[in-house]
């Protein structure tokens, strides 16, 4: 199982190079609490040097404003499309939106370049009441 540390930068890395720092805002109230979902395509080869690469991301985000947590998964199935799942979690889209403006004015940001994000921005809609 990796570190909350670990999880936290997965997440990050992988959402910065992807998703739109504009739209998401727009679309949702200004505090409103987020969840990035963030599936890699990732080659079998590049698997470790991706993880690296997500550890540093989260590094610099973690210590952005709004930041929560975040959760990097590995698929354990050898085919799938998706190697690397990213899971994490912003108190609002703003906050997300301007911590991957700065992220990708940073330096840190060509580690996980060539590798192919599907990342976007969700709210619950329904949730299980545990009964």
């Amino acid at each position: 199982m990796l570190s909350k540390r670990t999880s936290r930068t997965l997440a990050i890395a992988a959402t910065a190079l992807s998703v739109s720092t504009q739209a998401p805002a727009q679309e949702l109230a200004p505090k409103e609490p987020v969840t990035l979902i963030n599936a890699f395509e990732v080659p079998a080869d590049q698997v470790e040097t991706t993880i690296e690469g997500w550890r540093s991301a989260r590094a610099f985000l973690e210590t952005q404003p709004g930041y929560i947590e975040t959760q990097l998964h590995r698929s354990i199935m050898p085919k799938a499309r998706f190697r690397l799942v990213n899971v994490a979690r912003w108190e609002s889209a703003d906050d997300y939106a301007a911590a991957i403006q700065k992220y990708r004015e940073s330096a840190a940001v060509g580690a996980l370049k060539g590798i192919v994000f599907h990342a976007a921005l969700y709210v619950p809609i329904e949730q299980e009441d545990g009964s």
